[in-house]
């Protein structure tokens, strides 16, 4: 059977048309929490994840004062610790929206005294 010119550009355009929606139905569905309800981040948040369920891709938006509080994302040492890690990803914005990975996404805040405060969660996402 002989193809017309142009068939496999078509082809390639309904491919990428269908890619584009994939993903665009990926982050759609992606849900978008505030970390510590309306209280926002601050002191004792560590069980705000507690009976939330998560995936790969949610949102966490973290609103605070970054004259009093930051985020950084740690390990699970870091976290038990409240150590911050060389090279940690450190905001500070106080509105910030971080989207979540795999498995265990921990964030504290590295001012003086709040990790060991309570103010760190861990979450895990599906």
């Amino acid at each position: 059977m002989v193809q017309g010119r142009g068939s496999a550009g078509h082809v390639v355009t309904i491919a990428v048309t269908l890619l584009v929606l994939l993903v665009h139905s990926e982050i759609a569905n992606a849900a978008v929490f505030q970390v510590g309800g309306p209280g926002g981040w601050t002191f004792n948040t560590v069980g705000w994840p507690n009976g939330k369920k998560f995936r790969a891709g949610d949102v966490l938006v973290f609103k605070y004062n970054p004259s009093f509080h930051n985020v950084v994302a740690v390990d699970r040492n870091s976290y038990n610790t409240c150590k911050t890690p060389r090279g940690a990803r450190v905001y500070k914005s106080g509105n910030d929206r971080i989207r979540l990975a795999k498995g265990q996404n921990s964030f504290i805040c590295n001012f003086t005294g709040h990790c060991e405060a309570a103010m760190k969660i861990t979450v895990f996402a599906a």
